[in-house]
């Protein structure tokens, strides 16, 4: 597929400010009579109903040569649906899920070296509480860099606490991480995020789907949510309330058939109920990269090994030695006849058991009386 045309581009800046997203009727309008020739009725009033409803308020507010501008002043740039670089396999899931609150971005602005398409084959979104427990903090950056250091990117949203974390986790892991922002690609929301953003789009991607100059706005969180879980394969949870943006992620990742996943937290712990909320209602639960990368991954590749159980002794015993064993007194010693009738066992499956015993250390026999091998001696 070759570059789009450059009117194409620029009709799509414009839309992307004419009305707020998603912006399910304009998106329609879009796809039915092409971009550029949707912007020119726009700016003419000449639109049904539906869409004049939506876009009447700015459809008179062209600033598309100063919005370019001020992309570029940042670094960024306008990627469209036209784009090669467009994740088309990702967003199709938007109309797929049926509902105007899920609708598919008309265009975004991206600032960084990587490529949206390329990001959104291999990608989880990670998200949780502002106000996040030094318990998420730990888990979101460990989750983050394991699945970073897989070549998994780590999609969040900027935000203080959990978000943060698994950006910095995925930086700390040379790994790709993606900031998807309620406002304007040339603002940094929250200001004290302005050097973690600076550091996502030098080695990844700050994504908006809201002009330059946009304001952050509460309902525009929620509403980029969509594209947060849109864009990851599946979506953790680390921490969250029962009330919250990331159950709003959460929310819309299943509705795009997303997997849901979410790690479990104290059970004390008002910021994990959201959470075990969500296990209850069929969640994933997950505790470690592995695992998550074993639930979004390639079929019978990323497979998660079983984590490393302490050995005891007792375990390269059969049942009767066990049972032996079981009987031995630690203290005082006892005979084979005590023995047999302690362990239920035969008097030569006894005396059998405890010679094995005997070899392996853990018997010791001591004037016709036999006691269990204390690991001091």
């Amino acid at each position: 597929m070759t570059a789009p045309d450059p009117e194409v581009r620029r009709a799509r800046a414009y839309l992307s400010r004419v009305a707020e997203p998603p912006a399910a009727a304009l998106a329609a309008f879009v796809d039915h009579v092409g971009p550029v020739e949707a912007a020119e009725r726009i700016r003419r009033g000449a639109t049904p109903d539906v869409v004049r409803s939506a876009t009447g308020a700015r459809r008179t507010v062209d600033r598309v040569d100063a919005d370019l501008e001020a992309a570029a002043a940042v670094g960024a740039r306008l990627l469209v649906p036209e784009d090669t670089d467009w994740p088309r396999w990702a967003f199709a899931a938007y109309p797929a899920a049926g509902t105007r609150e899920l609708g598919a971005p008309l265009a975004l602005w991206v600032r960084g070296p990587l490529r949206l398409g390329e990001i959104a084959e291999r990608s989880v979104a990670i998200v949780g509480a502002r106000a996040a427990t030094g318990y998420g903090v730990h888990i979101a950056s460990d989750m983050a860099g394991g699945l970073a250091a897989a070549g998994a990117a780590v999609v969040s949203g900027a935000a203080f606490g959990i978000d943060a974390a698994a950006h910095r986790g995925s930086l700390v892991a040379d790994g790709p991480t993606l900031a998807v922002l309620a406002c304007g690609i040339d603002r940094a929301y929250p200001a004290a995020h302005t050097e973690l953003l600076d550091r996502i789009a030098a080695t990844g991607l700050v994504v908006s789907e809201y002009p330059p100059g946009a304001v952050p706005a509460r309902h525009r969180f929620l509403v980029r949510n969509r594209l947060i879980a849109g864009i990851g394969a599946g979506t953790v949870v680390v921490e969250a309330g029962l009330r919250s943006g990331a159950q709003r992620t959460a929310a819309d990742a299943r509705a795009l058939g997303r997997i849901l996943m979410a790690v479990p937290g104290p059970v004390t712990s008002g910021t994990s109920a959201g959470c075990h909320e969500l296990v209850r209602n069929g969640a994933l639960l997950v505790t470690r990269p592995e695992e998550v990368l074993e639930a979004v991954g390639r079929l019978g590749v990323d497979l998660a090994v079983e984590p490393g159980r302490p050995a005891r002794p007792t375990d390269r015993l059969d049942a009767a030695q066990a049972a032996v064993h079981d009987a031995l007194p630690s203290r005082a010693a006892r005979d084979v006849r005590w023995l047999a009738m302690e362990a239920g066992l035969p008097l030569e499956t006894v005396r059998t058991g405890l010679l094995d015993l005997e070899r392996l250390g853990m018997a010791e026999y001591r004037d016709g009386l036999w006691q269990r091998a204390l690991p001091s001696r």
